[in-house]
Order: C-alpha cells, then structure tokens, then sequence
C-alpha cells in the first residue's frame, strides 16, 4: 500500500476559543512598568508607546495633585486606537471615586467566660440574659437584650471552658478603623435624580472630614468617548464640575477637527 503524499495529509491545528466581553475586554492595562514605561506589547496593548507613557503620567500628576488641569482631550484619526487608550484597565481601576475614612471607634474584646439566655415566666416577651466577658486582668457580667441575643445567636457563640488565649489588658478598647465607601454609596438613600441639596450636603461633609484628616479622597476617571457629539449644556455642565475640588479625572476622545 502506498503511503499518502505530502499533499494529501491534512493538518489539523488546534484552535483557542476566544470569549470576550467587549471589544476591549482584552485590554488588561497600559503596558507600563512600575517607572511609567511603556513597552511595545504588553498586558494587550500593542503600539502607540508615546501615548500610553503620556496618558500614565498625566494621570499619575493628577492623583497627587501636582497637575492643575483634571481633563485630558485624546484627539486622532480613525483607527489610532484612542478608546483602546482610554479605556485601559489603568482607568477601570479609578471608575468610582472613593472616600476612605478612618474612624477610632470604641468595642468590648474579651474571652466569653458564661453565657445564659432567660425567657420570663409568662413565656411571652423579650429574652434576657448575662455574658461574662474575661480578660488576663478583668473579669465582667454584661446584661443582654433581646437584639444582642438574636446576634449572639446567630453567631452560634457559645462559653469556652478552656480559657487560653485570653485576651490581655483592659476589657474595653480603642480602635482606629478605615472604611472605604464611594460618594455613590453616600447618596444611596435617595432614589431618582439627586438633589442639588443633598449633593452639597455630602460634599460639605465630605470636605470636613478631609480638612480634619479623618478622610482621603481617591479621585476616579470619567471617560467620554465621542466627545464631538455633545451639545454646548453638555460642555458647560462639564466645565462648572472641573472647578469643584473633587472632581473627577475627565478623559475625553474624538477623530473631529486637527487630528494629523
């Protein structure tokens, strides 16, 4: 039998199933090292090394506040991959500005030495109890409501005969906490458009907190794509909100005009 020729052995390569999101789901950052600099293909980004060193450090100058302008208007023709550019994951990770707080707050730490659950007599009406908090050098009864039983509860917190590990010093505690919310997040109880009261509300609060050092404000980036096609209210809104001190970092992308 003769053996099949070269043309006739078919060759079978094996295919990589693509699933993507978006056009640019791809796109996993600009391609820069930790120095800002771009390399010609990386984390998806192929090309175009100028202007992703560009868009970086611009970025960067505005988050510690050595850039007096917010927005930066990305001007090219067709196809010079400007929304590619602009919507790198370097700005998805900026999306939702935030508001980190930190906040000394007061709790009870200590081992549960006894813990007993009451219901009164009648067999109606809200549970008592009594926990017995201990620490090395104290020891504490705290009587219990019908709220912190139902969390004790649920909790499954039970007494520990074996007391090792007890905590040390005091019973109760000061702590410094940091909360990390989005100015979304602050507005969340109202539903529908947000009124100017309520916006300037928040941000005179907002502006407290970081005057007292009790808040750090993480700035976002707000990208428009297209940005020809809005109308002059829409530029003057735009144009009043960059003189808020919390503004957003506004990136912007059109091929209209001097785009050579």
């Amino acid at each position: 039998m003769d053996a099949p020729s070269t043309s006739q052995v078919q060759l079978v390569r094996e295919i990589t199933r693509i699933e993507r999101i978006g056009a640019h789901s791809h796109i996993r950052g600009l391609g820069l090292n930790d120095s800002l600099e771009a390399r010609a293909v990386r984390q998806g980004m192929v090309g175009q090394v100028t202007a992703r060193r560009v868009l970086g450090l611009t970025v960067e100058l505005i988050k510690e506040g050595k850039a007096a302008d917010r927005a930066l208007l990305i001007a090219g023709q067709p196809g010079t991959d400007k929304t590619v550019i602009a919507m790198g994951k370097f700005c998805f990770d900026h999306r939702t500005s935030r508001v980190i707080r930190t906040q000394a707050d007061k709790f009870i730490e200590g081992k549960v030495a006894e813990i007993q659950f009451n219901r009164p007599a009648t067999g109606s009406g809200a549970k008592i109890g009594k926990m017995t908090l201990k620490t090395t050098e104290l020891e504490t009864i705290y009587d219990l409501g019908q709220k912190m039983i139902e969390a004790l509860t649920k909790e499954n917190v039970q007494a520990r005969l074996n007391l090792f590990n007890v905590p040390k010093g005091e019973l109760q505690k000061r702590k410094e906490f940091v909360h990390t919310v989005t100015f979304l997040a602050l507005f969340s109880d109202d539903i529908g458009e947000i009124k100017s009261e309520v916006r300037e509300r928040i941000n005179d609060k907002v502006a407290e907190w970081h005057e007292e050092g009790k808040a750090e404000i993480v700035p976002d980036v707000l990208f428009i794509d297209e940005v020809h096609m809005l109308d002059i209210e829409y530029f003057s809104f735009l144009n009043r909100a960059l003189e808020s001190d919390m503004v957003s970092i506004l990136i912007m992308a059109t091929n209209r005009g001097i785009t050579k």
